[in-house]
């Protein structure tokens, strides 16, 4: 929010509590039709600064957000590759894009050079990545968590090995850099959501009890050392905070159309955001209230699920099976 007028601040916000805003498409493309599932239609993305990186199959294209207006530059300004299949997910850390495929390997790129490094990590396709403090954690659906160093002449080493019983969808490090969280399905062990030990890789605590079989869990966003969210396939957005309790969240809200969801995030204060499973439904949820405080519909009449979404102050950032969509809250 730095150097926007104070006037045009609460302008933005009261016009994302009512959810006024200006929806574009500003990106469009074609799904190839397969005969299996393919991560080709679970888009990711990032925000970094001017910049919009978005994976697209076996790419990651780098997009330069305009100045003014909800724009981005339609032909991508960079674009990294190296997986031989699909990009399931990836961050953006420090100048690197550290990504993960579906042909097992992982792909580090330094985004002002031409260094790039690329290892076999996993037997299967690696679903999610995280990346800080020069370790990588990967979560894969081979049903392992591991993590890897990044110091000078240990790249691509693995460091910790760590068997999870379970199909990984999301992985995360603590901003303490002393842990990191899995996401699991919740098919082959009753946690889906556990921490480890980043230097020992020792299972420390599991989150929540009685989840039901297939409560998997797609997504999750630490805020603070302590404070972590969590969603997926039940439909649940849910709070927790380490300090407090690791057998119950501290809050939790229910989509209100009984739809799993795929992805959140949150300012770090009372707004979240979360991405649904059926027709592109993103809703914004207050911390403070107990119900969704506003919901965009941006997929009609085809059914996509919103894979990723990301946000500034001023604009909220959507990807969906065919397209980018963006909401622009500065719009009066």
């Amino acid at each position: 929010a730095a150097g926007i007028p104070v006037k045009e601040r609460v302008k933005v916000s009261q016009n994302w509590r009512h959810g006024r805003c200006q929806r574009t498409t500003v990106l469009k493309w074609k799904c190839k039709q397969v005969a299996s599932f393919s991560s080709f239609l679970m888009p990711w993305m990032e925000l970094d600064g001017e910049y919009l990186y978005l994976s697209q199959a076996e790419n990651i294209q780098a997009y330069h957000l305009c100045a003014e207006g909800t724009g981005l530059q339609h032909h991508p300004q960079a674009i990294f590759s190296g997986h031989q299949e699909d990009v399931c997910r990836f961050v953006v850390v420090n100048s690197h894009i550290v990504s993960g495929g579906g042909d097992g390997s992982i792909v580090l790129h330094k985004i002002h050079g031409s260094y790039s490094v690329k290892f076999s990590a996993h037997e299967q396709e690696v679903n999610c990545v995280d990346f800080q403090g020069g370790l990588i954690v990967s979560g894969s659906r081979d049903r392992t968590a591991k993590v890897w160093s990044l110091s000078a002449g240990r790249v691509g080493q693995c460091l910790h090995t760590v068997q999870t019983e379970d199909r990984v969808w999301s992985i995360a490090i603590s901003p303490l850099l002393s842990s990191f969280v899995t996401g699991t399905a919740c098919c082959g062990h009753t946690s889906p959501l556990r921490i480890w030990d980043l230097e020992s890789g020792q299972l420390l605590t599991c989150l929540g009890t009685d989840f039901h079989r297939g409560a998997g869990v797609l997504d999750v966003f630490y805020e603070t050392a302590s404070l972590l969210l969590s969603c997926g396939y039940d439909t649940y957005i849910r709070y927790w905070d380490i300090r407090t309790s690791t057998r119950k969240c501290v809050q939790e809200w229910e989509e209100p159309h009984d739809s799993a969801l795929y992805c959140i995030r949150s300012d770090k204060n009372h707004m979240i955001a979360s991405g649904s499973s059926y027709y592109g439904v993103v809703r914004l949820w207050d911390k403070r209230q107990t119900r969704c405080l506003q919901s965009f519909h941006l997929s009609s009449p085809t059914s996509s699920p919103v894979y990723c979404l990301r946000f500034s102050t001023t604009h909220l950032y959507a990807a969906l099976a065919s397209a980018l969509h963006v909401l622009d809250f500065t719009a009066s």
